[in-house]
């Protein structure tokens, strides 16, 4: 067997086909209907990989990755979901979720990702190890690396090209950049592109997830520790500062660093030192910081979610993805390159989309934007039967988008009408109130059984003169 797999979700009937498929394919499967049930079986045992639903009876989705996170912070988290719900499901991977599938299963394409989502994990865990052994290339293990034959693909768009011009400007440098956008964006192929540029490619590419690191162990994996620092602190061990030195440490989601990992990240900036937790020295390092984020930090800096001096610090060069429905130019331009993608991991032969499919791509919204893209191109190169992916092999959601899109901005026109006709009744009738009284205002007030800030703020919002 290849190892054990947890499937969490409360369909009985999807556990049983996904335990004997995967069984099948030498996996040792466990399943759990309920989130607390998973979390007990994490517990006590370890698993390659959980597949986790996104709607569970008993807790969330987010709150079941960020349990599983806290019980087994390496292990890889695929969510199962509903297309209508991907928008939200893709919010997920602030929490550390590795990717996401989409119902109806089929086999192949679940079969794809797992072992896709297995390789990476792997790849990544094996990276650090042997950096920290001070054994193999540490630029072609650590997460983040390429792989063979992958590369950063640009786009047609005025907003890919300033990227890709941005790229190669701040790359031989070693200024630190923010990178921003939603989520699926690219932002680490940004960063890998970064570090593919500089001064540092032949060194470490050290990736790390903010959000599925759990508060207890983030100073641990961020700056290591020394034997006997606190519980479970069995050896000696390094934190990816000192994996990545000579090269480039990507943190993505920053935004979720706490407050404490915030103030040691910012002494790491200024003197380019780190102190293991427990130790009693620092440790001299050199290493190039790309940061990323999905939310405004400059409103986190406001509401002092995030400190302002590691913001200055941090924010040298900002680099800005536009979501992809921003630029649609691009969108064909990545839909060929997941096209031939899913043809090598699917052993398929599709060599074009339809005209109907390319207009479908072209218009569709995108909430996922390039991940998004790529599982929906996945998908349907394996529902193909020819060499042409045909409409029928996108999701229906897809398919019914530009319609329901016309619904809603007729809704939306009806709304704004009626609340248009609504706001003249009320200016009128308040109009009206004030002339009864002789325009005394806390009068008015009174008879319209509101206090007078509210009439004020009506008076305002009507354009009243009183």
């Amino acid at each position: 067997m290849i190892g054990r797999i947890l499937v969490i979700d409360d369909d009985k009937d999807m556990c049983l086909v996904l335990s004997k498929f995967l069984t099948k394919n030498d996996y040792e499967v466990d399943v759990a209907h309920t989130g607390e049930a998973g979390l007990k079986l994490l517990r006590d045992t370890e698993y390659i990989l959980v597949l986790c639903d996104y709607r569970l009876p008993d807790i969330t989705g987010v709150e079941a990755l960020q349990k599983i996170k806290v019980l087994s912070p390496g292990v890889p988290v695929i969510i199962i979901t509903g297309y209508s719900d991907v928008r939200t499901a893709v919010e997920t991977f602030r929490y550390g979720a590795s990717d996401y599938v989409t119902k109806p299963l089929y086999p192949d394409e679940l079969l794809v990702t797992i072992r896709e989502t297995i390789s990476k994990n792997s790849s990544k865990n094996q990276g650090v190890d042997k950096t920290q052994n001070g054994k193999g290339d540490t630029s072609k293990q650590s997460r983040g690396s390429a792989p063979k034959g992958q590369e950063f693909i640009v786009g047609k768009s005025v907003q890919s090209q300033t990227v890709q011009r941005y790229v190669e400007l701040i790359a031989p440098s070693d200024m630190s950049v923010i990178i921003t956008g939603e989520t699926g964006t690219g932002k680490e192929f940004v960063a890998q592109a970064i570090h593919r540029f500089s001064n540092r490619s032949d060194k470490a590419f050290i990736a790390i997830d903010c959000g599925a690191l759990p508060k207890e162990l983030a100073g641990s994996e961020l700056f290591g520790h020394v034997k006997g620092a606190f519980t479970g602190a069995i050896n000696d061990k390094q934190g990816s500062f000192e994996v990545a030195n000579n090269g480039t440490i990507f943190l993505d989601e920053i935004g979720n660093l706490s407050y404490e990992n915030q103030v040691k990240l910012l002494r790491v900036l200024q003197e380019r030192r780190i102190k293991r937790i427990g130790a009693t020295r620092d440790i001299a390092i050199d290493v190039r910081i790309i940061a990323a984020t999905n939310e405004d930090l400059n409103k986190a800096v406001k509401e002092g979610r995030f400190r302002e001096d590691l913001y200055h610090r941090l924010n040298e060069f900002k680099i800005a993805l536009s979501p992809l429905r921003e630029r649609k130019e691009d969108i064909l331009v990545f839909a060929e390159y997941f096209l031939q993608k899913a043809n090598v991991a699917l052993n398929k032969n599709a060599r074009a989309f339809s005209p109907e499919v390319t207009d479908q791509l072209r218009n569709y919204y995108w909430h996922g934007n390039l991940r998004e893209l790529n599982n929906v191109v996945k998908r349907a190169v394996l529902l193909t039967q020819g060499e042409t992916v045909e409409i029928e092999s996108l999701p229906q959601e897809i398919v019914h988008s530009m319609e329901m899109a016309g619904i809603n901005q007729h809704h939306n026109e009806e709304v704004s009408l009626l609340k248009n006709i609504a706001g003249s009744a009320e200016r009128q009738a308040i109009i009206d109130v004030l002339e009864k009284v002789n325009y005394n205002k806390s009068r008015a007030a009174e008879l319209m059984n509101i206090d007078r800030k509210t009439l004020y703020n009506k008076l305002k919002l009507y354009n009243i003169k009183a």
